[in-house]
């Protein structure tokens, strides 16, 4: 997925993160799906970087405690030397006991305002706060645009990723958490 330098100033970095489930169908219609093969679904995590809007995303196998550590490492890594504040929904595996001993160990006897990984959760059942319910929209609508393509399940992940790679996410939504942000 397309990473950006960072750009959170003073050595931090600010991400949205959510988790994100995708199935296809006509749209207009409800779609009833007999399910003969339970392996064709794909979960991502994903998060969005507040000052370049760049999309850090992988696709995981489901959305848990194990999958949610994997993903924050991933961000880690993608910013090297930069302390993360993850702001998120209050999903079960990102409260959950695997989180919190992750947190525990890559944050042991650091202060807090010095902490390398810092969580803060949306309100409840607020998913207009979270810019990034907006980039699996942008996503997804993208994908319906080439419906013609989805010749199967393969080719609809494939423009997904397409749109998460290629697409602007510079929402303005992303001003409500800095108001004299400057996208870049």
């Amino acid at each position: 997925m397309r990473m950006g330098p960072g750009g959170g100033g003073g050595g931090s970095c600010v991400l949205w993160n959510d988790a994100c489930g995708y199935v296809w169908g006509p749209r207009g219609e409800r779609i009833s799906i007999p399910m003969t093969n339970f392996r064709e679904r794909q979960t991502y995590y994903g998060a969005i970087e507040l000052c370049t809007a760049d999309i850090c995303a992988i696709p995981t196998d489901t959305a848990n405690g194990d999958w949610t550590m994997i993903f924050v490492e991933y961000v880690r890594e993608q910013f090297p030397g930069k302390r993360i504040v993850l702001i998120w929904d209050g999903a079960s595996y990102h409260r959950g006991t695997e989180m919190q001993e992750y947190l525990e160990g890559v944050n042991y006897k650091l202060p807090k305002d010095e902490w390398s990984v810092h969580c803060i959760l949306f309100a409840p059942n607020a998913p207009e706060q979270n810019p990034m319910e907006d980039v699996w929209l942008k996503a997804k609508q993208y994908v319906r645009k080439h419906w013609r393509e989805c010749i199967n399940f393969q080719a609809v992940l494939n423009l997904f990723e397409e749109a998460l790679n290629t697409l602007s996410f510079k929402f303005e939504k992303l001003r409500m958490y800095m108001p004299s942000l400057q996208l870049i």
